[in-house]
């Protein structure tokens, strides 16, 4: 790490803890189902709902995050499939663009789903200890404004 590198230790993925940047749903222990569909916030009426799947390749931690992203429009939802564990790191708004200096890293595991807010930055999603699959709910419009992408000045290494 290079001096000029931040850096932030991961935690649990636990509702009170991401709480901040949207909502974690656990899988239930016994029989029955937990529901989503009123989590995933439209704030557009031209958007439609897009379901799609994703295969990310295995990342070892310490990670060195690089872009940061948001949805300024839609919640975003990633329910994990096939996971052993999985990074997830978030930073509030700033006047340009996320606020390093408050990001918070988390652990999520297999039968977790999360939801990022409207307009919450967060890092990509990254597969730990190997590859893994994940299901992600989003309203997306046709006119080019469902992502927004930031570099980031300095990187942010993440340890576990």
């Amino acid at each position: 790490m290079t001096p000029s590198t931040a850096s932030l230790s991961a935690k649990p993925l636990t509702p009170e803890g991401f709480a901040p940047f949207g909502r974690v749903v656990v899988a239930p222990e016994q029989p029955g189902r937990a529901f989503l569909g009123s989590l995933i916030e439209n704030r557009r009426e031209a958007a439609d709902l897009d379901f799609s799947l994703t295969h990310t390749a295995a990342s070892p931690l310490p990670f060195e995050a690089r872009l940061m992203e948001r949805h300024p429009f839609s919640s975003q939802a990633f329910l994990a499939l096939d996971v052993a564990r999985f990074l997830v790191i978030v930073a509030p708004s700033g006047s340009n663009g996320p606020e390093m200096g408050q990001a918070q890293a988390f652990i999520g595991s297999a039968g977790q789903a999360l939801v990022y807010a409207p307009g919450t930055w967060h890092h990509g999603m990254v597969a730990l200890d190997r590859p893994g699959r994940f299901a992600i709910i989003m309203w997306c419009a046709e006119d080019g404004r469902n992502d927004e992408f930031h570099p980031l000045a300095q990187p942010v290494m993440v340890a576990g």
